[in-house]
């Protein structure tokens, strides 16, 4: 009986020995035979859950940053007297006249643009102003003086007693395109060290009535009530003008503003701060731009600017220019504008010459005037 069951035994694990040896066999010669369960394909991903590339960050943080700390808050005030209304019982006796004092206050804005503390802010801000008052960003303030004015540009500087000032970078207002981001920064209606974008719109804007001497940088930048004498910077955070005006909003506009280049603002700024005004050059002439609509008009050959009117006395009419000439060129360049001829003959030095090119009835004619020092308004 053991016999038996040993034999079984054996036979059974005979068996199963010979079916690995078999397997193992099969195996190393097909081993194609052996292949992997197929899993079941995954549900695709939702087009909305799949993950998108982090949008890339625009941000002038780092320009505002440069050029905040040297744009400073101008507050000014001036003693105004006033004339009171008579009453209704002086109106019927003796009727002394009576007055009232009281304290006028503005405000705007400015650039530190050296470490000897001097401020390049606009004319119109500091204009009658019996004190003035600069705070900068880090909270310090200081009186300030003026050192000169320049009227024609609506330009100012003024000087503060304080070490240690941030300085603003001077970019180059020539190398602006339309459609270069620019910023503003400065103190509209109180709210100190705004910054508001926008791009250059146009440059060489003139002829707005804004000053005498014009050529404007146009932005889209909201430049408000307070702004007026702040920076406009490019988006390294170089300064590339000094906010002014903005046209009005009741006229139906707006994303208009306008600021000095800063090309302008140098120099005058280094003509103030050796001489302590601006000279330029003046030979007395009233230009008037004719487009050639008007010339045709005016029966002139072509369109120009037109000599309007000259100052008694003056270079143009002792070197023999009349009303109604046609100013063709300026020391052999032809004038853009009236606003570009009187910006060209204000850069010649007093003193020295000038050739002018006109057309007096059909005529061309030449002559030579002598550069006189131009006279100081406002």
């Amino acid at each position: 009986m053991l016999k038996r069951a040993a034999s079984a035994v054996i036979f059974v694990a005979g068996s199963v020995l010979g079916g690995l040896a078999l397997a193992f066999l099969v195996v190393a010669l097909r081993p194609d035979l052996i292949r992997a369960t197929p899993r079941p394909p995954e549900p695709a991903t939702p087009a909305a859950e799949r993950a998108l590339p982090a949008p890339q960050r625009v941000t002038y943080a780092a320009a505002v940053q440069r050029a905040a700390p040297a744009v400073v808050n101008i507050y000014t005030a001036r003693l105004v007297t006033e004339r009171l209304a008579p009453s209704l019982g002086e109106l019927f006796g003796e009727y002394m006249p009576r007055y009232r004092q009281r304290i006028e206050r503005s405000l705007g804005s400015g650039v530190i643009v050296d470490e000897s503390g001097h401020i390049v802010t606009n004319h119109h801000v500091i204009a009658n102003a019996d004190s003035i008052r600069v705070q900068l960003e880090d909270g310090r303030e200081a009186d300030a003086r003026i050192v000169g004015r320049d009227p024609d540009t609506d330009l100012a500087v003024l000087k503060i007693d304080l070490t240690q000032l941030p300085v603003a970078s001077f970019g180059r207002s020539d190398q602006l395109l339309v459609g270069d981001v620019v910023l503003a920064i400065g103190n509209p209606i109180g709210l100190r060290h705004t910054v508001t974008h926008g791009i250059v719109s146009a440059t060489s804007r003139s002829q707005l009535g804004i000053a005498p001497l014009e050529d404007f940088i146009q932005t889209d930048a909201p430049i408000n009530f307070g702004n007026s004498g702040g920076a406009l910077i490019d988006s390294s955070g170089a300064l590339v003008g000094i906010n002014t005006a903005i046209v009005a909003k009741n006229l139906g506009v707006e994303g208009i503003g306008f600021a000095i280049p800063v090309n302008m603002v140098r120099g005058v700024l280094s003509e103030i701060i050796a001489h302590g005004r601006v000279i330029r050059g003046w030979i007395g002439i009233v230009p008037q731009d004719v487009p050639e609509e008007q010339a045709r008009q005016f029966g002139l050959p072509q369109p120009g600017v037109l000599i309007e009117q000259l100052y008694l006395g003056s270079p143009a009419l002792q070197a023999g220019l009349r009303p109604g000439d046609l100013l063709l060129a300026i020391d052999g360049t032809t004038p853009a504008n009236a606003q570009d001829a009187l910006l060209r003959i204000a850069r010649c030095k007093p003193g020295s010459n000038i050739a002018l090119r006109g057309l007096r009835g059909g005529r061309v004619f030449e002559v030579r005037a002598q550069v006189g020092e131009r006279p100081r308004s406002g």
